[in-house]
């Protein structure tokens, strides 16, 4: 399944996650497994999340990026629309080649 993922955008042009794990590098096409990494001040959600629409009220833009994805073990979330919406989160990850 296609949809949307906010990422960070670094001043070499790479992307990363936004809050959990943020070192980590994303490499598009590449098929990602969602990981486990407990961060003091979030809910434990090991998997990836990501919005059915370009669209996160509550996040700011700036040095960041939209980015399409396609998604494999997914499960619906319903959100506050100030929260995006419908989120998805899922087992495994991969960000669509430009």
């Amino acid at each position: 399944m296609r949809a949307w993922k906010l990422f960070n955008l670094r001043k070499d042009g790479s992307i990363g996650p936004l809050f959990i794990n943020r070192r980590q590098r994303i490499q598009a096409g590449e098929w990602l497994p969602a990981e486990s990494h407990p961060t003091r001040g979030f809910k434990l959600r090991p998997q990836w999340h990501a919005t059915s629409a370009p669209v996160a009220p509550h996040l700011s833009e700036k040095g960041r990026v939209w980015r399409e994805v396609e998604l494999r073990g997914v499960t619906e979330m319903i959100r506050p629309n100030s929260q995006g919406g419908k989120w998805f989160l899922a087992d495994n990850l991969m960000v669509v080649p430009v």
